[in-house]
């Protein structure tokens, strides 16, 4: 068939963007969900000052299109002339399909990661700045601390008594966390005295990264983001479903710059001409974490999924109800489809990758492949127990000023004794996450679905499902979440008519079955909690 002549019908295939906080990703699926083209590029992270990290914006965009174009039609950039990018119709080698051949495309980003642009001119006030950046973390710890936000959760608390409302509950332990968006932006505001200006002129646009890229990708026509970004902010009331008054009006923070919020599977716009040479319906837009939730099928109350890369996210289905937690889960919202909105109630260890990372390079192992391997040549850790608090400790410890910690060594300590100690604590730490979940919700959980960089480790693997009595099944699919905006893409857009045709596509690499180790681990988990209560507090500000 010549490409003039492919029908609406035959365009049946979809691009995934998946943007991560190191690596920008663009998948081609078929109706099968199988990856017929793919590119990927390294996000640069700059660090312009200690503690801050922050992304150019123009960069990203530029990376964006160049990963659009590459993974519909050009793979070996040795093999072809510049000029092919002009030429982006033609037929692809990899993925053998042209650009009229793609229904609709999807993206899932990091979340919390924001900047702010000019209204008129379309030009950033500053950098993209990251959801690791802790320039916002004094005032974090001043507004927690404040007797405002003290009388806010004493308000909640007495007005939960009467109504029994789980939006005063939420409210009643509200924290503000480095993490979310709150802090940060009133950071910028503080310090950038003409966007503060511009912003109480109605001059200022905010947004997440999926809300830049989709003001890039339109030609600058849409100001949007979906319901599963918005509620990861900090901004949004999952609760009441809208932008938070409350929190706006508390901190100063003008709600005129805020995105239009649609459904996570619907129509956001058109993919500018100039971009590809064609235009490309865009029909959805997700967060990470949401994403894989949805790729992995978690569509039942009940369903989990964990997620083990950068950190350790475990999110739980909590069906068309909010779940106000006071161990510190964070009610989201998983996606918005038509009529149905989905919650999730997440939790957090947020040092997964990087005490893997640290551990190499001192040396422990040289690659993290190897560590499964290791980790069994020694029957256990010899009393040693790690901490992994690079970042403190989230739910339900939520201590920030909690420090990583390596206790229990001796002379006969060998690297094999630690580094099995280091994958232990990863282990426990999802045993405590999902214990945490168990409780609180009261919601029989099913089975949990895993993916991530980190799950391909079996020993951490099979001593999860161990420990927590539950099978664990792992994805074989390599990138959940950007499979997931492509369900929710092609849902939008007639690939897929139900969700039910999803869970036929979702394939397992194995299942881990638990297996009775709990009197050998019974102690040496007991000793981690000991360990885990040495490492409380110990952070200290260099001025106290």
């Amino acid at each position: 068939m010549g490409e003039d002549n492919v029908t609406a019908d035959a365009a049946q295939y979809i691009l995934a963007l998946d943007v991560g906080t190191t690596t920008l990703r663009g998948h081609i699926y078929d109706k099968n969900g199988v990856i017929r083209g793919t590119s990927s590029k390294k996000i640069d992270i700059l660090h312009p000052k200690t503690g801050w990290a922050e992304m150019d914006p123009d960069v990203l965009f530029h990376q964006v299109k160049q990963v659009m174009r590459e993974s519909i039609g050009v793979h070996d950039l040795r093999k072809v002339s510049p000029s092919a990018f002009s030429c982006v119709s033609c037929c692809v080698p990899a993925a053998g399909i042209t650009v009229q051949q793609v229904k609709c495309m999807g993206m899932a980003t990091q979340r919390a990661t924001f900047m702010t642009w000019d209204r008129e001119t379309g030009r950033p006030f500053h950098n993209l700045i990251t959801w690791q950046d802790l320039r916002g973390a004094h005032y974090v710890r001043l507004w927690n601390q404040s007797y405002t936000l003290k009388a806010l959760n004493s308000g909640s608390k007495f007005l939960h008594v009467f109504t029994r409302k789980n939006r005063f509950l939420a409210a009643s332990v509200l924290k503000f966390m480095s993490k979310q968006v709150t802090m940060r932006l009133l950071w910028v505001l503080d310090n950038y005295p003409e966007l503060r200006k511009r912003a109480f002129e109605g001059q200022v646009m905010f947004g997440c990264i999926d809300t830049w890229l989709l003001y890039c990708l339109t030609g600058q026509k849409v100001h949007a983001t979906d319901y599963s970004n918005a509620s990861c902010t900090g901004l949004y009331d999952p609760f009441q479903v809208e932008w938070s008054k409350i929190v706006c009006n508390m901190v100063n923070i003008p709600m005129s710059m805020f995105p239009e919020v649609k459904d996570t599977s619907g129509m956001f716009g058109q993919v500018h001409p100039d971009i590809l040479g064609a235009s490309i319906p865009i029909t959805s837009s997700v967060a990470d974490q949401q994403g894989a939730m949805f790729g992995q099928c978690c569509y039942d109350v009940g369903d989990i999924k964990c997620t083990m890369g950068t950190g350790t996210f475990i999110d739980l289905n909590t069906g068309n109800k909010p779940h106000a937690s006071v161990a510190g889960l964070y009610p989201i919202i998983g996606w918005k489809i038509k009529d149905e909105i989905t919650y999730l109630a997440e939790g957090l260890a947020a040092d997964t990758g990087i005490t893997l990372e640290w551990a190499k390079s001192l040396g422990f192992f040289e690659d993290v492949t190897e560590t499964a391997n290791i980790a069994n040549t020694v029957e256990d850790s010899a009393g040693v127990c790690f901490v992994p608090a690079f970042s403190g400790l989230q739910a339900p410890i939520n201590d920030d000023r909690a420090t990583t910690s390596l206790i229990g060594l001796t002379p006969n300590t060998t690297k094999a004794h630690i580094v099995r100690a280091i994958l232990e604590s990863l282990a426990f730490r999802f045993k405590v996450l999902y214990e945490t979940m168990l409780i609180e919700t009261k919601i029989p959980l099913s089975y949990v679905r895993a993916d991530g960089g980190v799950c391909s480790n079996d020993f951490i693997m099979q001593l999860m499902s161990s420990l927590i009595n539950t099978s664990i099944d792992r994805s074989e699919q390599p990138d959940m979440t950007s499979l997931g905006a492509a369900f929710l893409a092609g849902l939008a857009a007639g690939v897929w008519e139900s969700k039910d045709q999803l869970r036929h596509i979702r394939k397992s690499d194995r299942v881990f079955e638990p297996q009775s180790v709990w009197p050998q681990y019974k102690d040496i988990y007991r000793q981690w909690e000991r360990a885990v209560t040495r490492s409380l507090q110990w952070y200290r500000e260099p001025d106290s």
